[in-house]
């Protein structure tokens, strides 16, 4: 007889990190402050974890959950909201089974024996739009499509069969000028090994570039950067080991005798056409954005001077500082035609953050302005924790400016929609998803991007806890039509 389902005694499953475990619909929900703009036509996509079962393994981390899907869909003023969790391969396996059968993050050995061989991907981290498709994915696995219109999964997709890596980033980039999307796999030849894999695909979606390089050294390369003539890998030490896995310990791990290196490849370039750049042990995970002159590529992402995540464990035995944890806006400098091999670094906000969005009309070009959730802001302090203010920076200015989003309340990603067709460069809206923790429910605001200190243009009210959530975007009703 399979035991009942009861979730362990345990802070990850409690309050208002809970698993909600809801698929829902609701239609035309409520706005209680302000006025939903009627230029807003489209939909915008998230993906959260959320658990189905409790955890076959003590001490799980959160990132080992369940993706499910979402959408709030703008028409005329109007906002109705709709979840679906993402029925992957192991998604089908745990509910035939009504329990957890796959164990600790990312290592199979903790895995029960039904399901060797299964594909492992939650499809848990971001959802996007290219080729005509929604596609919802985790970097452990290929993507998984989804119907736009029901969130219902329509299968693995793996590019008509011509997705050779097992993995593929959460964090494909789009070239506004192409229609390209570019994007890799780390771990491309099983967990714990040093192979990459970049991709690119043409604007139908067929894949069109296909390289294979070896990093320094295994590690989580969760994001990269991309401009109109480089591709850009980051390889910092949080360090991957299958040795480990099969211990039974984490699989990443902070190694602070590393160095981070930055593998820079021209668009479409092969093996080798690949540098490295080399520069002091920190920490980074996601990139506001990147351009470059020809010669010098700038790319602007949070940095920390250490390990972001108490989860991974450091080699050194160093205990967890939150001061060092805090990632601040900085940008790195590769001279890709000068001698040194080294990049530079500098800070641009006094304000700690991350998950940084841009308007994503410039990806891969010149930009100067982005936004992103902060908790640390100088002169201010707040009670809570997590993202309690959400932050823009106008990098030719040097301005940064906040929205707190109220006591008892965290900030999800923010996401910038632009205000029309023919809007100026930051010219809009930032979506965010707020978490209601005295009310167990969420909100999601809609801020004037160029006055985010302003109270909300809208407040849509979800009667619902939204889980904790990654990342999402936005697509015009105009795209979904066309496909």
């Amino acid at each position: 007889m399979t035991p009942p389902t009861r979730f362990p005694d345990d802070p990850l499953f409690a309050g208002f990190n809970a698993p909600v475990r809801v698929e829902a619909d609701i239609y035309d929900l409520e706005v209680s402050q302000g006025q939903v703009p009627e230029q807003l036509d489209g939909t915008y996509y998230r993906v959260v974890a959320d658990r189905q079962w409790p955890p076959k393994v003590d001490h799980d981390i959160g990132f080992n959950a369940d993706g499910m899907v979402m959408s709030f869909r703008f028409t005329r003023g109007h906002v109705d909201f709709k979840s679906r969790y993402v029925r992957t391969p192991r998604f089908e396996a745990e509910r035939t089974a009504r329990r957890a059968l796959f164990g600790a993050y990312r290592n199979a050995f903790t895995d029960d024996p039904s399901v060797l061989g299964v594909n492992r991907t939650l499809a848990n981290t971001n959802v996007f739009w290219h080729g005509g498709k929604l596609l919802a994915s985790k970097e452990d696995g290929p993507p998984i499509r989804i119907d736009p219109d029901t969130l219902e999964t329509a299968g693995v997709h793996t590019f008509d069969g011509a997705l050779s890596s097992p993995t593929s980033t959460a964090h494909p980039k789009f070239d506004p000028r192409t229609g390209e999307m570019v994007f890799f796999g780390y771990a491309a030849k099983g967990e714990g090994t040093p192979d990459i894999v970049y991709y690119e695909a043409d604007r139908a979606g067929n894949l069109i570039h296909e390289t294979w390089f070896q990093a320094p050294y295994s590690s989580m390369v969760h994001d990269f950067a991309v401009t109109q003539n480089f591709v850009v890998f980051p390889i910092i030490p949080l360090t991957g080991d299958l040795d480990r896995i099969r211990r039974g310990q984490p699989l990443f791990a902070w190694d602070p005798g590393k160095d981070v290196y930055l593998g820079v490849l021209p668009r479409k370039g092969r093996v080798e056409d690949l540098r490295w750049y080399r520069g002091g042990t920190r920490f980074a995970s996601h990139i506001l954005g990147a351009f470059d002159d020809g010669r010098h590529i700038h790319l602007d992402t949070p940095v920390s001077e250490t390990n972001y995540f108490p989860f991974f464990p450091d080699l050194s035995g160093a205990p967890v500082d939150p001061e060092k944890t805090k990632g601040y806006l900085s940008r790195w400098t590769i001279d890709t035609q000068g001698e040194s091999t080294m990049f530079t670094e500098e800070r641009l906000t006094g304000h700690a953050g991350e998950f940084p969005r841009m308007d994503d009309r410039f990806e891969t070009l010149p930009y100067s302005w982005g936004v992103l959730g902060m908790y640390d802001v100088p002169g201010e302090r707040r009670p809570g924790r997590g993202f309690r203010w959400v932050g823009t920076v106008d990098l030719a200015r040097k301005r940064t400016a906040t929205h707190y989003v109220g006591d008892a309340s965290s900030a999800g990603e923010p996401l910038f929609v632009p205000a029309h067709d023919e809007a100026g460069h930051g010219e809009g809206y930032v979506m965010v998803v707020v978490g209601r923790h005295d009310e167990m429910r969420s909100d999601l605001l809609i801020l004037d991007a160029a006055r985010i200190g302003a109270p909300p243009v809208a407040t849509v009210k979800l009667p619902i806890r939204i889980a904790y959530g990654l990342h999402g975007n936005w697509v015009p009703r105009t795209e979904l039509e066309r496909a």
